[in-house]
């Protein structure tokens, strides 16, 4: 049985990158498809695999583990490689971030790390709660109701310091898209703007109105958009590859 989803570039079109997208609590791959289809529209081979299983006695082993997995799923890789996690996802791909082995298959050209979850929790007693917390697009909430693998009551589960820790990869030379919904519950903004001020090469991008599932939300082509707008740059050094040069609006 398959463990990843795959979506491929436009047919003949010239492959841009490889962006592997790792889930977060409580999620499927079904829950990135539309993102998948987006991005993977715009010639980037886009693969979303099982997100991380995470450990609360042992986090470094959980590390290990997804490493290991995450080598195994790669594809064919064209590069730029671009590692986009959401919510546990974002947060364990930061860790590997952390380790620096740059000699590692997914050792990525940049990260983009979404709805990167602080230490805290939300009032997640009932389903439409648990909705709440995560998403208003109707569509997104819908796809997470008939989805029998999604785990319900996920979101209220507590994570451990060691893995909500963003003071650690402050050296880490990989360009990073930090995205966070204004709306967010679960989110340190705080704890997210110091640490992108202290990344070497990072942006970090408040989405208007948007909940934990920043990359699912009634914005979510804005935000596939600047996904986008971030992987373009990649390639020259983050100088945007169109400038504008006169503009009366």
């Amino acid at each position: 049985m398959s463990r990843h989803t795959d979506f491929p570039g436009p047919e003949g079109a010239r492959t841009r990158g490889t962006v592997v997208v790792v889930p977060g609590r409580g999620e499927t791959r079904a829950s990135y498809a539309r993102l998948g289809a987006r991005l993977a529209a715009e010639a980037y081979r886009v693969r979303v695999i099982d997100g991380p299983q995470v450990g609360t006695d042992d986090v470094e082993s959980s590390v290990d583990r997804f490493a290991a997995e995450l080598s195994d799923a790669l594809p064919e890789l064209v590069r730029p490689l671009v590692l986009l996690g959401a919510d546990t996802g974002a947060a364990v791909v930061e860790a590997l971030l952390e380790r620096q082995d740059t000699t590692a298959p997914w050792w990525p050209e940049a990260a983009v790390l979404a709805g990167l979850p602080g230490p805290g929790t939300a009032a997640t007693g009932t389903w439409d709660e648990e909705l709440d917390v995560r998403t208003t697009c109707p569509v997104h909430r819908e796809v997470l109701t008939a989805d029998s693998g999604v785990e319900r009551g996920a979101l209220a589960v507590a994570l451990p310091d060691a893995l909500t820790d963003l003071t650690a990869g402050a050296a880490v030379e990989v360009p990073r898209l930090v995205l966070v919904g204004d709306e967010d519950p679960l989110a340190d903004r705080a704890g997210l703007t110091s640490a992108v001020k202290a990344w070497p090469r990072a942006r970090l991008s408040v989405v208007r109105g948007a909940h934990h599932d920043v990359l699912n939300d009634r914005q979510h082509r804005s935000v596939a958009a600047e996904v986008v707008s971030f992987l373009e740059v990649l390639g020259n050094e983050l100088v945007p590859v169109i400038s504008v040069e006169s503009s009366t609006w």
